[in-house]
């Protein structure tokens, strides 16, 4: 491993212990992307093993299907307390976008903005899945998280890079972008106000290329989405099925995204050029991330 990524690694595992040693409820989101997987990754290295809190999956039920398949695969495997929540009564209504009632954006503030303000914060059921009987059954522990480690990067998209690697949030998850705590060297804020949401993002100054570099020398396993399969395209961003494309890639695997990567062939796409929310953002995330979206 590289002087660099060794750095990166020791402080992402020094930001997941503070979080851990700080907040009494803590949980880490889970998308099942690439950077949540390292981030999950991470995680087993900073505790030995085995994870400590609870994996939050925001479950839209318009995911790709081998997204929701590896999610449960290696729930099993490791061994992880995995929690998901819905919006179901936007699911019921049909007020989501590809059922044709709401636009996008609407549709990302039903099923991930207020799905996860309210899975985090105990309101609605969240489900946990029961190793023993092999199934999601409904959560008894219905306590707020106040602290949740999400695997954000500041070069993914313009509004992250404002970010901190303990971001406070108001009781409603809301994020005051010029309500900041500094922070200097390895010194960070982790004691704030009764009441206030903490994001933690131990991934903050990783890249793209980073990522994928960490992927191929610790062999993380990921989902085939993210390679050629042979149709000249692949996935670059996951996320809903409907909103989300794939882009015009020939990498077949982990050392061929790297050289792409690496090469610049890929320096005039966006990596989230295929999330169509994006585009009706504005081109990117902020209105959305201020009312508590990833």
């Amino acid at each position: 491993m590289s002087a660099h990524l060794k750095r990166l690694e020791n402080t992402s595992v020094h930001i997941l212990r503070e979080a851990y040693a700080s907040f009494k409820s803590l949980a880490m989101l889970w998308s099942i992307g690439k950077d949540s997987t390292v981030l999950l990754w991470l995680a087993r290295k900073a505790f030995y093993g085995h994870v400590p809190f609870p994996l939050v999956h925001i479950d839209t039920h318009f995911k790709i299907p081998e997204m929701i398949e590896y999610r449960d695969r290696l729930t099993r495997e490791w061994g992880l307390i995995m929690v998901y929540g819905e919006n179901r009564a936007a699911l019921e209504a049909g007020e989501t976008f590809p059922d044709g009632k709401v636009d996008r954006l609407t549709c990302c503030r039903n099923l991930k903005t207020r799905a996860l303000a309210h899975t985090l914060d105990g309101s609605w059921p969240r489900f946990r899945f029961n190793h023993q009987a092999g199934r999601y059954e409904k959560d008894r522990n219905t306590d707020p998280y106040t602290g949740v480690i999400v695997g954000v990067r500041a070069d993914e998209e313009g509004s992250r890079s404002k970010e901190r690697y303990f971001s406070a949030r108001n009781r409603s998850a809301g994020w005051d972008i010029a309500d900041q705590p500094p922070e200097f060297w390895s010194f960070y804020k982790t004691d704030f106000a009764p009441g206030t949401h903490v994001r933690v993002h131990p991934l903050l100054d990783w890249t793209e290329l980073n990522i994928w570099e960490y992927i191929h020398q610790e062999r993380i396993p990921t989902v085939s989405l993210y390679y050629d399969q042979g149709s000249g395209r692949r996935y670059r961003s996951l996320g809903c099925q409907p909103c989300t494309s794939p882009i015009e890639s020939t990498a077949r695997d982990v050392p061929e995204i790297i050289e792409e990567l690496r090469s610049g062939k890929l320096a005039s796409v966006a990596e989230r050029s295929g999330r169509a929310q994006d585009k009706d953002d504005g081109g990117g995330l902020e209105s959305l991330r201020r009312e508590g979206y990833m």
